[in-house]
């Protein structure tokens, strides 16, 4: 499965997901599907999660990379290829061409987190750092292509990339042949349209919702447009699908194919995060707990039996203690207060004696008393505390203000 330039508009097809799906025997592994109680309750029927994040270099993206460079001719191979990637997409470049005995250059932005880089290295990739954001580093990449002739392999955008992407919609419908919504995240499409290339062809009656970050939605403009259109700034923890225009390609296909798309915010995939650690055990990205997030959203929005499809689980350290904080702060069980009280022996004690009577857990505590905002007596304390929801946290600050104190925020 072989395309030229000239044809990388071909159309996608069934056989050609069924060919990627051969080729992938034996390198991609065939992830679990896992039932989810608590959102089985919310939707009203059965909720599974295809668990993509359990994939060799931890996202789906091995399975494009694989079967476009396994693609390619002989002396394409033997000038290497390239790509550009701020993490999922690198690693399964990285190690489909390990796996060909292809040579790999990966650009990644500077600031790209370092467990990506280095095991985008230990899968066998050449990383050169470049650029602060996606833009300059496929520029690089694209430059890097040009001067030495290496392939540059998009990370979405190219029919065989989404026939390799199409084989999880293959292995859906063998997992849950009675499933009636699959939801999917977006970032340039390459996913989706290859779910919705095997799903259709196979079960037209199958609804395919894709989600994409508010704050990067570039599909409901290029879909209202009917064409790709870019937008500005996309800005979303959620960086596996943080794309800024739709692929020409996958474009095509999730207008023709993808029943709807919606977009969640950040709060929702903080939360939908946290819900896969906590009740799946599923260490989860952003980017992959998308649908998860759509679910939470509109829990009757869906008709069920339904499939969220987890995409990926290559999540920062230092990212994800910041997402679980901001996720508990939006389901109320995490609290910063800043507050002023009087300065003299014992005030601090007397505090924190006022918050153990409402059961508040005080995780960190910050204690300022020289600053020109302050009086002369005046003392100001930052508080972290762990709550149990919306109301308690209401509780905590009624009793804060019932003991006297001025509570700053």
């Amino acid at each position: 499965m072989s395309y030229s330039t000239a044809d990388s508009l071909r159309p996608v097809t069934l056989d050609d997901v069924r060919g990627a799906q051969k080729m992938l025997m034996g390198v991609a592994r065939v992830t679990a599907m896992e039932g989810s109680r608590h959102l089985t309750q919310l939707v009203g029927s059965p909720v599974h999660f295809k668990c993509e994040n359990l994939q060799r270099t931890g996202s789906f993206k091995l399975r494009g990379a694989y079967v476009r460079i396994a693609g390619l001719l002989p002396e394409e191979r033997a000038a290497g290829v390239v790509a550009a990637s701020a993490g999922n997409h690198a690693q399964g470049v990285a190690l489909a061409s390990a796996l060909l005995g292809v040579r790999s250059t990966v650009f990644m932005p500077k600031g790209a987190p370092l467990p990506k880089i280095s095991a985008t290295k230990e899968y066998g990739a050449e990383v050169r750092l470049h650029g602060h954001v996606v833009d300059e580093t496929l520029a690089a990449a694209q430059e890097y292509a040009h001067e030495t002739g290496a392939v540059f392999i998009h990370p979405f955008d190219h029919p065989d990339i989404i026939a390799g992407q199409g084989t999880v919609g293959l292995e859906i419908l063998d997992q849950c042949p009675e499933v009636r919504t699959i939801v999917v995240g977006i970032g340039g499409g390459g996913l989706a349209a290859g779910v919705a290339v095997a799903v259709k062809a196979l079960r037209p009656d199958v609804r395919i919702v894709g989600v994409q970050a508010a704050g990067a939605a570039a599909f409901p403009p290029s879909l209202a447009a009917g064409r790709p259109v870019s937008i500005k700034n996309p800005a979303t923890m959620a960086d596996g699908i943080k794309v800024g225009c739709p692929g020409e390609v996958p474009f095509g296909i999730v207008a023709e194919l993808v029943d709807e798309v919606r977009t969640v915010s950040e709060d929702e995939l903080s939360a939908a995060l946290l819900l896969c650690l906590e009740r799946a055990k599923l260490v989860v990205e952003p980017a992959g707990a998308s649908p998860v997030a759509a679910l939470l959203s509109d829990p009757r929005g869906f008709e069920g039996p339904v499939v969220a499809l987890l995409s990926g689980g290559n999540v920062d350290p230092l990212l994800l203690n910041r997402i679980l904080r901001h996720g508990m702060s939006a389901q109320g069980r995490y609290l910063a207060v800043t507050l002023r009280l009087t300065d003299r022996p014992g005030a601090l004690a007397t505090l924190l004696g006022v918050l153990s009577v409402v059961d508040a857990n005080v995780l960190d505590v910050s204690h300022v008393r020289t600053d020109p905002r302050l009086g002369l007596t005046e003392a100001e304390v930052e508080l972290h505390l762990e709550t149990k929801g919306p109301v308690h946290c209401a509780e905590v600050g009624q009793a804060l203000r019932d003991a006297g104190y001025t509570v700053i925020d």
